[in-house]
């Protein structure tokens, strides 16, 4: 890691100059490598590419960022109409110039696989980005980092805005509630590093012998994310632990077999009112800290345990506690090295009128949460408020909230082209308006021709407004579906 150590001195350059309103010629690599578990991988392996393309709303910090080039990277290169929409997107004035420093590198290969590990297995692509960035300060914007990035940082003479892999560690779900607990941030009921069947039956003994109302508890792999290796077990009625065995019994072999990696057993906390909010955190290569959001997490799939969208930003009963508590913890990873984008997702209940805020686990990564953040900040843009809790916007616009998703889907819209839904969005005036900064913008659009699937943030002054734009595009494509 010495070569990749000495790249990295040259990050603070091209991050300094990668800021609203600077002339100072640079390159961002956008790289969306989704660099995880192989059975993570092959469940998403056909909709690769248009998560990928989630990655290419990027681009709309052209406008504002008049000396950075862009190179994208993906598997696939986005069809015309998407870059047409999203050139759309564009002040009219700063088009030509966006347009002409927006660079797509294809890497034909739609196999299950990060985007990372393709790009090395082709040296002209190599060449070509090499001859994009010349002599300019330049950075690599990772969606999360492992040794592939790292390889392909040292071919390119690239650094990387990411926490090196020898830190990921530092993300796993026990190394993150021993951090909670030196951060003096609350976390879950539970216990760390189990690696089998006997480790979860002791974990859960001990979790009731705490908390016999306990209803449940949620099993996590420790190298696992979007809720992917969760897994939730029912304590409810069952004193003897039979329905407890029965339940362990009928675990999934693979599900069995990736523990022994390692992972936690926490408590299923419950209460009046509950949610799943999250922080999103940057840390600069200087070790500043950055609270740059908070949002509400929308959940699903079996027992709720996987990621769909999110609204933004958390509820004003405890964003600014989250803030602060997210704080903390970013404080304690810049102690480690830890760079660039962090997530951290919590757990909130009610009871009696109050809320209370659990840690449960640390990204060392983008997610699901940071494409619509970046559609927020580039087309309405402001600051984060993290007392308040609010998004407040340059000038005199007010504030501004939003609901995001990846999963809007409809099988019956299989197949649809981009024109169309984008027209539909349209005619029925939802599309995004510069003017007003309020209105809809789409995303993930080829995944249409996979299953019906796409993606949209709906950006209201209100939350109201947000929930009533998204609800009016679902609604606008229904009607299309029923007229046709």
């Amino acid at each position: 890691m010495e070569e990749f150590a000495l790249l990295q001195k040259r990050l603070p350059d091209a991050w300094a100059a990668n800021t609203t309103g600077s002339t100072t010629p640079h390159v961002v690599i956008a790289l969306p490598s989704f660099s995880l578990g192989e059975t993570i991988l092959s469940h998403y392996a056909p909709r690769i590419p248009a998560l990928e393309h989630r990655y290419l709303l990027s681009c709309l910090m052209l406008p504002r960022i008049p000396g950075c080039e862009l190179v994208f990277v993906s598997c696939a290169s986005p069809a015309p109409e998407v870059l047409d929409y999203c050139a759309g997107l564009w002040p009219r004035e700063a088009r030509s110039s966006a347009s002409a420093r927006l660079h797509i590198v294809e890497v034909p290969d739609r196999s299950g696989r990060s985007v990372a590990p393709k790009l090395l297995e082709h040296p002209d692509l190599i060449d070509r980005i090499r001859r994009l960035v010349g002599d300019r300060p330049a950075m690599i914007e990772p969606w999360n980092v492992t040794e592939h990035e790292v390889a392909l940082a040292e071919a390119l003479g690239v650094p990387i805005n990411g926490t090196t892999p020898t830190l990921w560690p530092l993300g796993f779900k026990s190394a993150g509630r021993r951090l909670f607990q030196a951060a003096g941030v609350p976390t879950a009921l539970g216990r760390e590093d189990v690696h089998d069947l006997d480790g979860i039956a002791s974990a859960i003994a001990h979790i009731r012998s705490v908390h016999p109302e306990a209803t449940g508890v949620v099993v996590k792999h420790d190298n696992s994310g979007a809720g992917d290796g969760n897994l939730v077990i029912r304590l409810n009625g069952d004193q003897n632990g039979t329905a407890v065995q029965k339940q362990l019994d009928s675990m999934p072999a693979w599900y069995a077999s990736d523990l022994t990696a390692g992972g936690v057993v926490e408590e299923l906390v419950t209460g009046d009112g509950f949610s799943s909010p999250s922080v999103q955190l940057d840390i600069s290569p200087f070790g500043d800290v950055t609270v740059l959001s908070t949002h509400e997490q929308v959940l699903g799939g079996p027992d709720d345990q996987v990621y769909l969208g999110c609204t933004f930003p958390a509820d004003e009963g405890y964003a600014s506690e989250l803030a602060k508590h997210g704080r903390a913890v970013g404080a304690e990873l810049a102690k480690h090295g830890v760079l660039g984008r962090v997530g951290v997702d919590f757990v909130a209940v009610r009871n009696d009128r109050s809320w209370e805020v659990f840690a449960l686990e640390i990204n060392l990564r983008k997610g699901g949460t940071t494409h619509p953040f970046s559609t927020l900040r580039h087309l309405a843009p402001g600051e984060y408020d993290e007392e308040a809790g609010h998004w407040r916007t340059d000038g005199h616009s007010g504030e501004r909230y939003y609901r995001s998703t990846d999963n809007l889907l409809d099988e019956t819209r299989v197949g649809w082209s981009v024109r169309r839904v984008v027209d539909i969005v349209r005619r029925a005036g939802l599309d995004f308006d510069p003017a007003n900064r309020t209105g809809v913008v789409l995303h993930m659009l080829e995944c249409l021709a996979i299953d019906g699937r796409l993606g949209l943030t709906a950006i209201g002054r209100s939350r109201h407004e947000a929930d009533d734009l998204y609800d009016a595009v679902d609604a606008a494509l229904t009607a299309s579906v029923a007229r046709s």
